[in-house]
């Protein structure tokens, strides 16, 4: 990872679990932690981050955006518009670079609730999409720019995320919601899959600690071989299911249950809450 942010100051408005995996993201790449501030009314959650990663912090929103350039906001959708109108009445909010992680806020709700006689521009604000991998430079995560988003901030989001993990730019804001199913939520779909193997191997009369290391290390290799391979995800499959073999009973019975009749099902109910959320 490469040094960035020397001379930028970041805020975090939150100091939930995707302000952690930013935050462990930055730190671990270098970032000063007294560049970063996290402000967050909970006491409990914002010391802990301050004692872990030695970060500023405060319980005032407004003192940690007029300490930063960058504005990271962790909070939830339905305290978007409210924390924003707060924070643009109370300083100026000229030249610095909103960074939203809020799932169902949208540029234009966030903009709207920025808007103020503190600002004399439309606030440029980037939207993100990222997911809790992000804690161990492992995150993907989607992003879509405002147009008022210069080609320096557009830059300065990129860094920021690209110190988590990997990214791609969206050409549209609707992108994001799809961005959630495919990528944002999807941890969790990974690690129902591996809980549900787990169950199954300590029926098998595997201990506990056994059937953690089988199911994580297999899940890790797996990984690995889609990361390291050119070859398609449907080719790796195949490469290791012998005709009438034991895989590919396993895989039989899998597509006999309806498994991408799920996996699609799943996703789409994740864009439609999503979209549910933007409304």
């Amino acid at each position: 990872m490469f040094r960035i942010f020397s001379m930028k100051k970041i805020a975090f408005i939150g100091a939930g679990n995707m302000a952690r995996a930013i935050i462990t993201g930055l730190i671990s790449s270098g970032v000063s932690a007294q560049n970063i501030m996290v402000a967050n009314p909970s006491a409990e959650k914002r010391l802990k981050l301050a004692q872990e990663f030695g970060v500023l912090q405060t319980d005032d929103n407004n003192k940690a955006s007029e300490f930063a350039e960058v504005i990271v906001l962790c909070v939830k959708p339905h305290f978007i518009a409210e924390v924003c109108q707060k924070i643009s009445q109370a300083i100026n909010i000229s030249g610095k670079l909103f960074i939203s992680v809020a799932a169902g806020a949208t540029v234009k709700q966030i903009q709207l609730a920025l808007s103020s006689s503190n600002a004399v521009n439309t606030p440029p604000v980037v939207r993100v999409m990222p997911n809790t991998p992000a804690q161990l430079g492992l995150g993907m995560s989607g992003l879509f720019a405002s147009k008022e988003v210069s080609i320096e901030q557009k830059a300065t989001a990129e860094k920021l995320m690209t110190a988590v993990g990997k990214i791609i730019w969206l050409a549209a804001e609707g992108k994001i919601n799809d961005i959630i199913a495919v990528a944002g939520s999807a941890p969790a779909y990974f690690f129902l899959f591996m809980e549900a193997m787990e169950k199954q191997a300590l029926q098998l009369g595997f201990s506990a600690q056994e059937s953690r290391i089988l199911v994580q290390q297999t899940a890790l290799g797996a990984a690995q071989m889609v990361e390291q391979s050119d070859d398609a995800i449907s080719t790796l499959r195949a490469n290791v299911t012998s005709k009438n073999g034991t895989t590919h009973a396993a895989i039989e019975q899998f597509k006999l249950d309806g498994i991408e009749a799920m996996v699609k099902n799943a996703m789409l109910a994740a864009i439609a809450r999503a979209e549910e959320m933007a409304k």
